[in-house]
């Protein structure tokens, strides 16, 4: 089983636009997808699910894009 990890990295905004550009490819040529975050290449299969979060909290706001999936051994 793998380490427990939380990590939240923040991009420049030239990068963020390119990994979700490599993302959106992967998704749409039934492709798994490669990223390496802080350090650690991640490997998301074909079979990942997708969904949008919207969080509110007083003035702050947030949207997560979130791709979920069970490792298999």
């Amino acid at each position: 089983m793998k380490e427990e990890r939380d990590i939240e990295k923040a991009y420049p905004k030239k990068e963020f636009v390119a990994k979700l550009r490599r993302l959106a490819d992967a998704i749409e040529n039934g492709d798994k997808f490669e990223i390496q975050i802080a350090g650690e290449r991640i490997y998301v299969p074909v079979r990942a699910k997708f969904n949008v979060e919207h969080e509110r909290d007083g003035i702050e706001e947030e949207i997560e894009f979130q791709i979920t999936w069970k490792n298999e051994d």
